[in-house]
């Protein structure tokens, strides 16, 4: 399997755009799928550097309902005419940030005919399959660092009900995708116990400067580190955070930016 980052916070070199957001193109016994779009048009440029055709796209996922992953939405629509786009049913909600400012996706793309909305468990074929994990618990807490969405006509904390995670079986192994992972990393890690794990840790708002941010992110590596997951991680981890928990975990922890490939 490969997987080549196309937009993300940080770039590879000076010949790549980044921006906050992720889009990742991966390719996966014989197809190709596009996991996120990042919040602008800045995947396509870095798609077109690689060499990379986004009309050749088997399938799309839309891992949650935020603008930094489906802010690319109408590009990828204007680039592939055929692949259906999965997403969350309640990937449209409202959903803001800490400062009250709207975060989520443009209503106006609901009308579009390839949306295909995804519930608990949903097989896109042999290889890859969706999970929103919403029926499940969570046995360790995770913070939405002031998230919200509208929610009986109030702001409440956001439940992420709009998050998903793709799973890939190949070559009798099991890797996962994960966006955000606003439901807790350590959560995701405890219901999928994947080989492999590649997303966000959703930890950049952690103050590693302070000594209980520094014991959290110390925690959280040990715990990861119980597991038998080699990591790749991203966007919303956070450069000092992904830094520290690096000095923790070594070689099981690996980060991805903007015109990276790795084979996996």
């Amino acid at each position: 399997m490969k997987i080549t980052v196309l937009c993300e916070n940080t770039a590879a070199d000076a010949h790549f755009l980044c921006e906050h957001g992720l889009s990742l193109y991966i390719e996966a016994d014989s197809h190709k799928l596009l996991f996120d779009m990042g919040q602008t048009d800045v995947f396509f440029h870095n798609a077109k550097i690689m060499n990379l055709s986004l009309s050749d796209v088997d399938y799309a996922v839309l891992s949650h309902g935020h603008y930094d992953h489906g802010g690319g939405l109408s590009c990828f629509f204007e680039q592939n005419k055929t692949a259906p786009v999965f997403l969350s049913r309640h990937a449209f909600g409202d959903y803001y940030n800490a400062q009250g400012k709207y975060i989520g996706l443009d209503k106006t793309l609901q009308r579009i005919d390839r949306m295909i909305p995804t519930d608990e468990c949903t097989p896109i074929n042999n290889t890859f399959t969706l999970f929103s994990c919403n029926a499940l618990s969570r046995p360790c807490p995770a913070s939405a660092f002031g998230l919200t969405e509208r929610h009986d006509d109030q702001l409440t904390e956001d439940r992420f009900l709009h998050e998903q995670y793709l799973l890939i079986h190949e070559n009798g192994k099991r890797f996962l995708v994960s966006g955000c992972s606003h439901k807790g990393i350590q959560n995701i890690v405890r219901w999928f116990r994947p080989d492999v794990l590649i997303g966000g840790f959703h930890q950049m708002k952690v103050d590693c400067d302070q000594e209980q941010g520094k014991n959290e992110l110390k925690a959280l590596a040990d715990d990861l580190m119980k597991s038998d997951t080699d990591f790749y991680t991203c966007h919303c981890t956070g450069q000092p955070q992904y830094d520290l928990l690096k000095t923790h975990m070594q070689n099981r922890l690996h980060y991805l930016s903007a015109g990276s490939a790795i084979i996996i």
